[in-house]
């Protein structure tokens, strides 16, 4: 098999490939206009969030069988077309799963406690101390929107900090110490909202003006799961009434995005989708792709 690697990928799992017998070519390189001029004679092709698999490639792809997702979210591919071409498309959900439960709490805390001003007026000479009062989040109630594996590892993460955890899932009805609820009970309620559902017709814009209309009066909003799914117009406006106290971005509508008022509120922490970035979720995502691959070889 010609195994085509779109974006980067650990080192010991492309030659942990070639050592299995696979032609393995990395492209990653490449600007991806390129690559959708190289699929044609690949048989399975490796993907990150980088490279969007829509039907001009598909199209180019003539021996496809296999495309992995290396990663959680699915919507950077055209399922129902690669599907309607006989292509098989898997993802390794559970390889970052810790990672991006960590990241969600990064911006929780960074948040609560005003971490990137007292950075910045560090270095600008400047010494808030009096006027950079936090919360914890000991005792607060944090809503979990989207059950799936990052959501329950961002829930076991928050009942160890004293949290009390809420959350919704119309696919998964029992979570140990998540008490469930419906999508407008955990708006209202939590103090802290993170977003893990993925990115569909049904849950683009979930978040919008209706949703941050029935949260608390600051509230925190963290999104790592898929940028559509809250609607950052609407965003903006329940910071600037402060409504929203604080949000922390890692992914946007269109990454990266488009300068603007949102990024340069003062009450906002931003990452440049990073949650799957680090050592130990790289290494998981590797060896779910080569043992994805293996086995499809079979």
């Amino acid at each position: 098999m010609k195994v085509l690697v779109a974006d980067p990928l650990a080192s010991e799992s492309i030659q942990e490939l070639k050592s299995a017998g696979f032609e393995v070519e990395d492209l990653s390189g490449l600007p991806k206009e390129e690559i959708t001029n190289n699929v044609s004679s690949f048989d399975a092709m490796i993907v990150r969030s980088e490279t969007k698999v829509r039907k001009d490639m598909i199209d180019k792809m003539q021996n496809m069988k296999l495309i992995v997702r290396g990663g959680v979210g699915l919507d950077n591919i055209d399922l129902d077309y690669a599907k309607s071409k006989g292509i098989k498309v898997q993802n390794t959900p559970a390889a970052s799963s810790s990672s991006v439960a960590e990241l969600v709490l990064a911006h929780m805390f960074a948040l609560s406690r005003h971490i990137v001003r007292g950075t910045n007026g560090v270095n600008e000479g400047l010494w808030e101390k009096k006027k950079l009062k936090g919360v914890e989040l000991t005792g607060k109630t944090i809503g979990i929107i989207g059950l799936g594996r990052i959501g329950q590892e961002l829930g076991k993460r928050a009942l160890a900090l004293g949290m009390k955890v809420i959350g919704c899932d119309p696919y998964v009805k029992s979570v140990k110490g998540v008490e469930h609820k419906e999508l407008d009970e955990v708006i209202r309620e939590s103090d802290y909202i993170s977003v893990h559902a993925p990115l569909t017709n049904e849950t683009r814009h979930l978040i919008g003006d209706d949703a941050f209309d029935k949260m608390k009066e600051g509230v925190i909003l963290v999104n790592c799961a898929r940028g559509g799914v809250v609607d950052e117009d609407a965003l903006l406006r329940a910071l600037k009434s402060e409504k929203v106290k604080g949000a922390g971005l890692d992914v946007f509508e269109k990454e990266p995005p488009a300068q603007g008022e949102l990024l340069k509120l003062p009450n906002v922490t931003f990452t440049p989708h990073i949650g799957a970035s680090t050592k130990e979720a790289q290494a998981r995502v590797g060896e779910e792709v080569v043992s994805i691959i293996k086995e499809f070889a079979k």
